[in-house]
């Protein structure tokens, strides 16, 4: 706070903007307005009402809009008490970090109580943040940009993982792929009332998920998201520089885009994660609410498949597309999506090679599999035939600690050996429209112009 104050002391600025620096310039602005700083955008007061768990809650229920039952803890068996009054699962964290740093998943008392011995050494001056976890539901991101009057919605984001993956972990899509007209009008509808009531001037990402058709608000943010660049560049409109314009007294309208629909898009991108596993040897591969990548991509394709296939080669994950597939799934992930995937690999072409549960599931539903050993359980083991070059995709979907041994052997050696690996079955049904795109053979390669051309940016963004 006292860098920023002696800069605009020197400088005198008109106004500072705090919606494009992540949390820390939205936790200093108050301080920063009553200190005399003009904040241009969304006032300090809108931020707070924001940020505040239980202020944010109780507009929640004003607006009556749904949201996942939360509370707050201050000691161990506050904690658990507080989540057996939620529900487990449960989503348990420390107040004020981002990425979710320290953030994991309780499924019952015990669990609550081993985290909360950890947590009180990564933040000791906060207390403990804990969600009701919705399990098996589908995650949105929302980027809008509100002048006070109008929002823009710049895009819907549908995850490609299923809930429980942190966001910036999580591949997406635009437009999404897999809602229904009525949810998809209920989330446009829901930021847009948001935004009024926080009295949003720029930009604002709101987080929600959909289970059993009902759409829950898990998150508002009134500030730029790490989604923002990959919004703007898969709409054809500068986000930033719209929202920017808009917090200096310009209107959507006046810029053109008030009437903008990312629905009549032409083209399907696809934001895909980069992670560093390969620069840091044994750190654990699988996905969860701690974020773990350090970079993204983005494919762009008239298809779905063309534009997952782009995405995985510009992450540097190329899709093979003959060969082998080592498949290893939990007790809960043997249904009929695991089914579909294995037969969509069939399929292909592909031969599945599986653990001793998953293949008796595979050939006990009519889809051949042979079974490999586990990485104690004899050679060879699938480590020893992805060493040998003989799988050249993994699927695998662990749970519990007794299977923690397998993944950590299995994700290195996969990564080691440049063989693609997969943790969720989510994951897995892209990757089969993918790997059915590429060997149509009819990927191509265009400018983002080429994309663009039927939508572009309007002429007032150039001033």
């Amino acid at each position: 706070l006292e860098d920023v104050l002696n800069i605009c002391d020197h400088e005198q600025p008109y106004g500072v903007i705090v919606s494009f620096g992540g949390q820390t310039p939205l936790k200093i602005a108050k301080a920063l307005e009553e200190n005399g700083v003009n904040i241009l955008g969304t006032s300090p007061e809108g931020i707070d009402l924001a940020e505040d768990r239980e202020r944010f809650g109780a507009l929640l229920r004003k607006l009556k809009i749904a949201h996942p039952k939360y509370g707050t803890a201050y000691s161990v068996n506050n904690a658990v008490l507080v989540a057996e009054q939620i529900g487990y699962p449960v989503l348990v964290r420390p107040s004020y970090v981002l990425g979710g740093r320290a953030m994991e998943i309780c499924y019952n008392g015990d669990a609550v109580r081993e985290y909360m011995k950890k947590a009180v050494d990564v933040s000791p001056e906060h207390p403990v943040l804990i969600d009701r976890f919705l399990e098996d539901a589908f995650e949105f991101d929302v980027d809008a940009v509100s002048d006070g009057s109008d929002v823009l919605i710049g895009g819907v984001m549908e995850h490609i993982e299923e809930a429980g993956i942190h966001s910036g972990d999580s591949s997406c899509v635009i437009p999404p792929y897999m809602i229904p007209s009525e949810s998809l009008e209920e989330i446009k509808a829901t930021t847009v009332k948001l935004a009024k009531a926080l009295k949003v001037l720029g930009l604002l990402n709101v987080q929600f998920a959909m289970k059993d058709g009902v759409v829950y608000v898990l998150e508002v943010n009134p500030r730029a998201s790490r989604t923002v660049p990959f919004v703007s560049k898969a709409i054809g409109i500068p986000l930033a520089k719209v929202a920017a314009k808009v917090m200096v007294g310009r209107t959507l309208d006046e810029l053109g885009v008030k009437d903008f629909d990312f629905r009549t898009l032409q083209h399907i991108s696809v934001k895909e994660a980069v992670f560093p596993f390969s620069k840091f040897p044994r750190v654990p591969v699988f996905l969860g609410p701690e974020m773990r990548s350090t970079g993204e991509v983005m494919g762009i394709s008239h298809a779905f498949g063309g534009a997952i296939a782009k995405a995985q080669m510009s992450a540097g994950n190329s899709l093979p597309e003959q060969g082998t597939v080592f498949m290893s799934v939990n007790n809960s992930d043997k249904n009929d999506i695991t089914l579909g995937i294995a037969h969509g690999f069939v399929q292909l072409g592909f031969a599945i090679v599986a653990t001793e549960g998953t293949a008796r599931f595979f050939n006990e539903n009519g889809i051949a599999a042979e079974r490999v050993f586990k990485v104690n359980e004899g050679r060879p083991n699938v480590v020893d035939l992805i060493k040998d070059g003989k799988i050249q995709l993994v699927v695998n979907t662990p749970l519990g600690e007794e299977s923690r041994y397998d993944e950590y052997a299995i994700g290195w050696a996969a990564i080691v050996h440049k063989v693609s690996f997969i943790t969720t079955l989510s994951a897995a049904a892209t990757a089969v429209k993918a790997i059915e795109r590429q060997k149509e053979g009819n990927l191509t390669v265009r400018t983002i112009q080429e994309y663009h051309h039927t939508s572009p940016t309007p002429k007032a963004l150039s001033l």
